[in-house]
């Protein structure tokens, strides 16, 4: 399992950035952490690595939101306050048919769902702008950021 230590926020992005580089079409980016331990921040980071730079929000209210600009999409959903069975009914399936890489923040609360084909980042805080990120799940043994 890769581990990276970040010291700031814009870090955790940039780390986002240079993921969203390795990622192809149907990816799927699951995201695990507390509050506040950066998962928004590493979401607009994989944003920008696609070429999106719309604002990237948390979706917490809204559940999902599609980010797409180039020719590129983004699908950011919050499971916060849902569980696996309100994710399909706002339409799971469909989006895992669609051409956009999909991240999905506090995955913990739905890691039924998960195939074993989703990146798997876990991110810790540290402290006030330290995290720790790690990777697992379909990585190649070969990654590296």
């Amino acid at each position: 399992m890769l581990q990276i230590v970040t010291k700031s926020e814009k870090e955790t992005e940039n780390l986002g950035r240079e993921l969203a580089a390795k990622l192809g079409p149907q990816s799927i980016v699951a995201l695990y952490g507390d509050l506040g331990a950066g998962k928004t921040a590493f979401v607009r980071g994989l944003a920008r690595g696609l070429g999106i730079k719309k604002k990237v929000l948390s979706p917490t209210f809204t559940i999902v939101n599609e980010l797409s600009e180039n020719g590129k999409t983004l699908i950011h959903f919050d499971m916060y306050r849902l569980g696996s069975d309100e994710l399909f009914d706002i339409g799971w399936e469909d989006y895992l048919q669609r051409d956009c890489i999909i991240a999905v923040e506090w995955s913990e609360i739905v890691d039924d769902i998960y195939t074993g084909e989703e990146i798997r980042v876990r991110i810790e805080k540290l402290g006030d702008n330290e995290r720790r990120i790690s990777f697992g799940g379909n990585i190649d043994a070969d990654f590296s950021l």
